[in-house]
């Protein structure tokens, strides 16, 4: 894929795959952690959860393709060492892609929205594709909130200021940007819009 966007684009980029959407600071509801071998998904869950905000916490993701580690059950272990009890955490270890983090734990979200919980997704700042998925699989979700942080690669927070300059998030970020704008037009993901705060 050639990266032949221009300066000019850049903010709109930013704009469009940005995934945050928080819940309010009164409502709690259940975190989907999408799969990662990257830590902060868990400080984010770990600290709604002690303030409330958290009763459910779904920790998703098979083998790491780049370490071998089986992301959520290491998400597990890290949530239990951050002190968050183990009936609030239900683990998805089979996916090897955003599609099947959300398809594999579709009883969990099941589980929260029957429970009352609307949900928040945690993914990578950029990761609109995982909020596509959810909706497209997740078909009745409902409304539902995002919160994204930064990852880091080659030693480099990939920032929503810093991502032009990076090799590693640049290539990610134009490619989350294209693939989406694509499966939205082609109908293969579910479209969505930021409107009173969530995602609908």
């Amino acid at each position: 894929m050639t990266d032949d966007i221009t300066s000019e684009q850049i903010p709109d980029i930013t704009r469009f795959v940005d995934v945050q959407a928080p819940p309010p600071d009164s409502e709690p509801t259940a975190c989907l952690l999408f799969g990662t071998n990257q830590v902060p998904p868990v400080d984010i869950a770990a600290g709604l959860y002690h303030r409330g905000l958290a009763p459910l916490i779904i920790a998703t993701g098979g083998v790491n393709r780049h370490n071998g580690i089986i992301e959520g059950q290491v998400f597990r272990e890290l949530l239990l060492e951050r002190g968050v009890p183990e009936d609030v955490i239900r683990v998805e270890d089979r996916s090897a892609n955003t599609w099947q983090n959300v398809e594999f734990s579709l009883p969990f979200v099941r589980e929260a929205l029957a429970a009352g919980l609307r949900i928040t997704a945690v993914s990578k700042w950029y990761h609109r594709r995982a909020i596509h998925v959810l909706k497209t699989v997740g078909g009745d979700v409902g409304p539902f909130y995002a919160i994204g942080w930064d990852p880091i690669y080659a030693g480099r927070p990939v920032t929503r200021q810093d991502w032009p300059e990076i090799p590693d998030g640049r290539r990610r970020v134009i490619r989350e940007w294209r693939e989406v704008s694509a499966r939205v037009a082609d109908g293969s993901f579910a479209a969505l819009e930021q409107a009173n705060g969530a995602w609908r």
